[in-house]
């Protein structure tokens, strides 16, 4: 693999005494100012701020789906329907790689394994998705919205023993144009169905295995009920700590 310099990132500093750390990374052509504004939303709920936000920029990239054009990206991506074009691994295990010394850096700074949440949005989601099933850290959480799980067929080999006993929050708009709908509920039903990942029990806020949660009319994008929903998984899975 290249010898890649490590990402720059945004922080969002904790409100109080810090305890646990959100890694999110976005999705394609964007940065990590534009989920600042949603961390610090997040953060200024009551439960939640001992929360860290560490917010990675992507690298600069050509994306064969918008014709070569050099753009902010996790991997390249050859396309958004036709799955058969095959997908960048290369790419996808540089970025994960990168994305673990993120979290060797949250763990040198006395932040346990258990404490840290790695999630992130579109390309940014299949990336916390890859990274967390893989990493030999237990995690306390993935995240992935409007988004699914890249290199399924190999996931099998490549996840971590521990993978299946994550709490996941996977969300998806019924509408999404960009992601459709379909590709994200069928990466949880390969979780689920071909993986063997457990499933959170209805009316559980999070758990062991993946809470999926689909919104009808809502796009590609974030809307105040997935947002809330989310805040209650994060506040579940790393709630406060005693002093």
């Amino acid at each position: 693999m290249a010898n890649l310099q490590p990402l720059k990132y945004l922080v969002v500093s904790p409100r109080v005494k810090h305890s646990a750390t959100v890694i999110f990374l976005h999705g394609l052509g964007d940065s990590g100012a534009g989920w600042e504004p949603v961390a610090r939303m997040l953060q200024a709920d009551a439960g939640l701020g001992h929360v860290k936000w560490v917010l990675p920029h992507a690298r600069m990239s050509p994306v064969t789906l918008n014709g070569g054009m050099k753009m902010p990206s996790w991997y390249d991506i050859y396309s958004l329907t036709e799955w058969d074009r095959g997908e960048d691994e290369r790419g996808l295990l540089e970025s994960a790689r990168s994305i673990n010394e993120i979290i060797t850096s949250e763990l040198d700074d006395d932040v346990e394994a258990s404490r840290i949440v790695l999630g992130g949005f579109s390309q940014g989601g299949a990336m916390s998705l890859l990274a967390g099933l893989t990493t030999e850290r237990k995690l306390a959480g993935l995240i992935a919205m409007s988004s699914y799980l890249p290199l399924n067929g190999k996931m099998k080999s490549m996840m971590s023993d521990h993978a299946k006993k994550l709490p996941i929050f996977m969300a998806h708009g019924t509408a999404d144009p960009v992601v459709a709908f379909e590709h994200g509920q069928n990466s949880y039903l390969y979780m689920k169905d071909v993986l063997g990942f457990p499933v959170v029990e209805t009316g559980k806020t999070a758990g062991v295995g993946i809470r999926f949660e689909q919104y009808e009319g809502m796009g590609h994008s974030a809307d105040p009920r997935e947002l809330k929903h989310l805040t209650e998984w994060l506040k579940d899975v790393i709630p406060p700590q005693a002093e």
